[in-house]
């Protein structure tokens, strides 16, 4: 446990060599990366963490931004006293994260690579944003008093793996699964991630616009479960998008859900392997 920005996470890290971050999508947990960490540790140095009130780190302080959850990687790296420049992988709305990090902190960034991440093409705020995050609070500590995380937070963390991996199995242990998914800790993180996802997007949207990306390699990795279904069709569309946006190289992986690190763990660690683990220096103005 480290104590970032005045709340104490949960971090591990493993391996050797150059640095990786590993952020996990809404909601999930550092034992989602579990498949692909093996086939990277022989060559770099992986760092994962659980953002606050996720997995076992504590309740977050405020609400999550694009900036705060950038500077909280950055947060995560000086605390274990790792200065180079990391290669940052964001899997779904933590895409939104690694990217921002990039913006934000470009001399401390090697590479990002976003796996199925959140794509919000001109993102805009939803309305009563204070109101949301009062009222997702609310329903957070409702349903702990309740007692539903404990009764049903396990069982719903199943299925949600199931229905996003072709696989159809959740392979996390069972007892880590309880741990987290069972407290109203958790429950109260996921709903408040979900109530600020808009306005996450909106915000990196305009960083966009005021913070441009550093010159870095950037991997969009896109899931196809190869149904062929107009809906596979457009999101690949929407990612290869997000890609030339950020000037980055595309690939579909297939036959993946959207939980990419279960289903293909290869195709995500030779893409971040790919990554070369060199400094961004600024471009000599003289």
């Amino acid at each position: 446990m480290l104590r970032v920005g005045g709340v104490p996470l949960h971090v591990v890290r493993e391996g050797s060599g150059p640095v990786c971050v590993l952020s996990a999508g809404l909601g999930m947990g550092w034992f989602d990366w579990e498949p692909v960490v093996p086939l990277l540790t022989p060559h770099r140095t992986v760092v994962r963490f659980d953002r606050p009130g996720l997995g076992f780190s504590a309740p977050p302080l405020e609400p999550p931004t694009a900036a705060g959850e950038a500077d909280r990687i950055a947060g995560v790296l000086d605390a274990l006293g790792l200065r180079e420049p990391a290669t940052v992988v964001g899997h779904s709305l933590a895409g939104f994260h690694a990217e921002a990090f990039a913006r934000l902190h470009p001399q401390r960034t090697a590479g990002i690579v976003l796996v199925d991440g959140s794509v919000e093409e001109d993102a805009r705020p939803a309305p009563a944003r204070e109101l949301r995050t009062t009222a997702a609070h609310a329903r957070g500590v409702v349903v702990a008093a309740a007692g539903l995380p404990r009764a049903l937070g396990p069982s719903l963390r199943r299925l949600t793996v199931r229905v996003s991996s072709v696989n159809r199995q959740d392979p996390a242990p069972a007892d880590l699964v309880r741990r987290t998914y069972g407290t109203g800790r958790v429950v109260r993180a996921l709903l408040m991630e979900n109530a600020r996802y808009r306005d996450v997007a909106a915000e990196l949207d305009a960083l966009r616009e005021s913070r441009p990306m550093p010159p870095v390699p950037v991997s969009v990795l896109a899931a196809s479960p190869g149904t062929g279904s107009w809906l596979e069709r457009r999101w690949l569309e929407r990612q290869r998008a997000l890609a030339e946006r950020l000037d980055g190289r595309f690939e579909a992986v297939a036959p993946a859900g959207h939980l990419l690190m279960y289903d293909r763990p290869q195709s995500v660690a030779t893409a971040i392997l790919a990554t070369p683990p060199t400094r961004f220096r600024q471009p000599d103005r003289s």
